[in-house]
């Protein structure tokens, strides 16, 4: 059955300084589906930016002043229009994004989960008082740090969870008081405009946000102004890296994706593993940067694993992301479904073996496994971002590790194992931001720390690790002068 939505607007503003602005300049949203216009968005110019950026520089200090309460507040408000508009916020995803409904719903509530985890982690980021007289040069001195707002930070996000890694830039962002300029992904812009909606609800200082859709090449203020602070960043490495050598002075924090490596131990669970590998290599259509891509199997279950792993592969619906029975929808657009349709021809060129799926119509791609890819092919050794997985067995715990540390990237790794040796051994080995164990490497909590090393990336977010970054420390430090009568 086909969820019945709610019919979007012609035409949405961007926002500068809190208002909404209608631009001269539009561009068409596409329903990844279909493939028709659904509606149109402003488009802000260089201009525009300019003033949001003064905008946001002026606002600064009475974000500097804002209470506790006031910040509280202002989340506050955020999570009951959240919840009163969570449908419709799931139904613009399936639209502008191609997202299965029930995963769209999903990405709702993990929006929610953050902005709650802002609310909750702001009034705990506090300093601390220090002891100075560790030595004697310290007699007599105190010490007290505390946390101050960096700065205006540039966010610029990607297309794939339009909301809730926006919210992991823009949520710590009014928790500790920086306000800020935003650049939504142009192919998927109406979710964060609905957000700017929400934003230009509340008591936010005039100046505390804007939210500007542009194309990259009108965005260079995003990354070169100094009066920028920090520039928070998802999306490609060779986007990243060079906005990362423009940047100057800035504090920088990348999220650039990988291609994420699940190992299965011979002791592993088999049908736990393979329940888990489906919904991290197949929702959201493979489209998420620790998506499962690559499965490196012990050689005593790959055969029976591998076996296992089709069969429940060939069972996935793929199709109209407005079905609610839909597992797997379409891709961003053709030309991503075709430069994975030519990757997947291109290893079997070369030796791979197609297990299932490889079939593409339109933006469609169908759930794909594949074994045997040799390293030096782009379905190993880059970013799939799609419904692909490459299956490799191996003799052993060590050559898995070596396998999966190999390339360029280190995001997340999952390891399925029941061996509390391989778990420690995994942890201590695996060149990544994070590790899973009995769970994918898609697996992410909105609290825990999330970040890449290597080409994934530069920092960390995750909310209160984001509201770190977006501060800084200042010191205080007092001398006790004895006062005689």
């Amino acid at each position: 059955m086909s969820t019945a939505l709610t019919p979007l607007k012609t035409r949405y503003p961007f926002y500068l300084a809190n208002r909404p602005q209608w631009g001269g300049l539009t561009v068409a949203v596409i329903d990844k589906y279909t493939q028709a216009p659904v509606s149109e968005i402003s488009i802000a110019t260089p201009k525009d930016i300019e003033q949001a950026i003064a905008a946001g520089v002026q606002a600064l200090p009475a974000l500097s002043r804002q209470t506790l309460f006031e910040r509280k507040k202002i989340l506050s408000h955020c999570l009951n229009r959240f919840q009163e508009r969570k449908e419709e916020l799931a139904q613009i995803l399936c639209i502008e994004v191609g997202k299965p409904i029930k995963d769209a719903r999903a990405e709702v509530g993990r929006l929610i989960d953050t902005f709650t985890a802002a609310l909750e982690t702001c009034e705990h980021l506090a300093g601390t008082h220090t002891r100075l007289d560790g030595t004697a040069r310290g007699k007599g001195y105190q010490g007290l740090w505390k946390r101050v707002p960096v700065g205006l930070c540039s966010f610029i996000s990607p297309f794939n969870f339009p909301l809730n890694l926006t919210a992991h830039k823009v949520a710590p962002a009014i928790a500790v008081g920086c306000p800020f300029i935003l650049k939504p992904a142009t192919r998927t812009p109406i979710s964060s405009l609905i957000l700017g909606e929400i934003l230009a609800e509340t008591d936010l200082p005039p100046g505390a946000f804007s939210i500007l859709p542009c194309p990259r090449e009108g965005a260079e203020l995003f990354t070169t102004d100094e009066r920028i602070k920090l520039i928070s960043f998802t999306g490609s490495p060779s986007v990243g890296w060079d906005l990362k050598s423009r940047a100057g002075k800035k504090k920088v924090v990348l999220e650039l994706g990988g291609n994420a490596p699940c190992i299965v131990d011979a002791s592993a669970v088999i049908p736990d593993a393979i329940e888990r590998i489906l919904i991290g290599a197949f929702s959201q259509s493979g489209q998420s940067c620790i998506s499962v891509q690559r499965l490196f199997v012990h050689a005593a279950i790959y055969t029976d694993f591998k076996t296992r792993l089709v069969e429940a592969t060939h069972k996935l619906l793929t199709g109209d992301p407005k079905l609610e029975t839909t597992q797997v929808g379409p891709l961003i657009s053709e030309q991503d479904a075709i430069r994975l349709e030519r990757w997947i021809q291109q290893a079997i060129s070369k030796g791979a073996t197609l297990l299932c799926g490889g079939k593409r119509t339109g933006s469609l791609l169908q759930p794909t496994l594949i074994e045997n890819v040799p390293d030096t092919e782009p379905l190993s050794c880059e970013e799939a971002f799609g419904p692909v997985v490459t299956l490799q067995s191996v003799p052993d715990f060590s050559q898995a590790l070596k396998l999966a540390n190999s390339g360029r990237f280190g995001l997340q790794a999952g390891v399925f194992t029941q061996n509390l040796s391989h778990t420690l051994l995994a942890w201590d080995t695996l060149e990544t931001g994070g590790v899973t164990i009995n769970e994918v490497p898609s697996w992410r909590s909105d609290t825990m720390p999330y970040g890449g090393v290597r080409d994934s990336g530069l920092g960390r977010e995750g909310v209160r690790f984001a509201m770190e970054e977006m501060t800084e420390l200042r010191s205080l430090v007092i001398r006790q002068v004895e006062n005689s009568p």
